[in-house]
């Protein structure tokens, strides 16, 4: 049984819109959103979303000694009894202390962030 199933693979980005911009050119689809966050829903029905990370460093490929950087939002009905199965299954929490908001940040074993997100917090940040 699955604690959760994928929201929208997020990649973290210095300019938004633009890299959305290049995304729609390559795959199709329509931009939605400016600033820090935004959407390129694409045909099909599947989504891919950019976010604004100030700083940012971008992976290199091969890997090597760097890390290739995303994070993926996963959709779950429940927050806590998601975080109570990730955590079971060796997530650790990164930022999850505001409970009154939709979504909480985890790292999976190996390191990787990924978010638990209520389907309305999703649409909120859209």
């Amino acid at each position: 049984m699955a604690l959760a199933e994928l929201g929208v693979v997020v990649l973290d980005c210095p300019d938004p819109l633009a890299l959305a911009g290049i995304y729609a050119e390559v795959l199709g689809g329509t931009v939605r959103g400016e600033g820090d966050w935004v959407d390129l829903e694409l045909p099909g029905g599947q989504s891919l979303a950019f976010q604004a990370a100030p700083g940012h460093v971008p992976p290199k490929w091969p890997a090597g000694d760097d890390s290739q950087q995303f994070h993926l939002d996963l959709t779950v009905s429940d927050l806590d009894a998601a975080e109570k199965g990730v955590l079971a299954l060796g997530a650790r929490v990164l930022d999850a202390e505001d409970r009154s908001r939709g979504w909480r940040v985890y790292a999976d074993p190996a390191g990787h962030p990924f978010c638990l997100s209520t389907f309305q917090a999703l649409q909120q940040q859209a």
